[in-house]
């Protein structure tokens, strides 16, 4: 009797952590699923778009000794852009970037933007990117889809939350503000630089 009570209770059991996890699966499922579309596109004209936000990033750097008191490094990060304000381009984007900094000059580097359509933005990032200032500017270049003739200006600082000496690196922005304006495409490419 006391077998078949025990056998009953461990169906039982089961049968409940069966549900939660089946419940459980379904909840990941829907929060994966594609977010509703807040914001049909950046509609072009000379309005420009305010917007602020955190950039948070991982990558790979590699550090060239110049001397005792000077280095260079190359690095690649990958991570993602929040974007806050009424007048945003977009929630959030996929953001890669690749910079090239020297501790005495500064820095300068590519970085791109990718939405959740697909559509990307591309922009120019130059910084003082020193030991005692690393104060980043961004410049769009343009892009593709609703950012295809962006153009605006965007700053920020950088603050390392890991490095390590095998070249794995960490950070997030502080202070990312900026603003962007899209023209409509006029014959022009896809990569254009600021003018007016």
């Amino acid at each position: 009797m006391n077998l078949i009570r025990a056998i009953a209770l461990g169906c039982e059991l089961r049968s409940s952590q069966f549900a939660i996890l089946l419940f459980s699966g379904l909840l990941v499922v829907a929060a994966c699923g594609p977010a509703p579309q807040t914001s049909a596109s950046i509609p072009a004209s000379d309005e420009w778009h305010e917007f602020e936000g955190t950039w948070t990033a991982a990558g790979n750097r590699y550090t060239m000794r110049l001397g005792t008191d000077r280095q260079a490094s190359i690095a690649n990060f990958d991570g993602s852009l929040l974007l806050a304000g009424p007048s945003r381009p977009a929630v959030g984007f996929r953001c890669e970037a690749i910079v090239l900094n020297d501790s005495v000059s500064g820095m300068v580097g590519r970085a791109v933007w990718t939405d959740e359509r697909g559509d990307q933005a591309y922009s120019e990032l130059r910084g003082e990117g020193t030991a005692t200032s690393n104060r980043i500017v961004g410049t769009f270049l343009g892009g593709t889809g609703r950012y295809s003739g962006a153009e605006g200006t965007f700053e920020f600082s950088w603050r390392f939350v890991l490095e390590n000496e095998d070249g794995i690196v960490q950070g997030q922005s502080i202070g990312l503000k900026g603003r962007v304006r899209v023209h409509p495409p006029q014959g022009r490419g896809n990569v254009e630089g600021t003018g007016q």
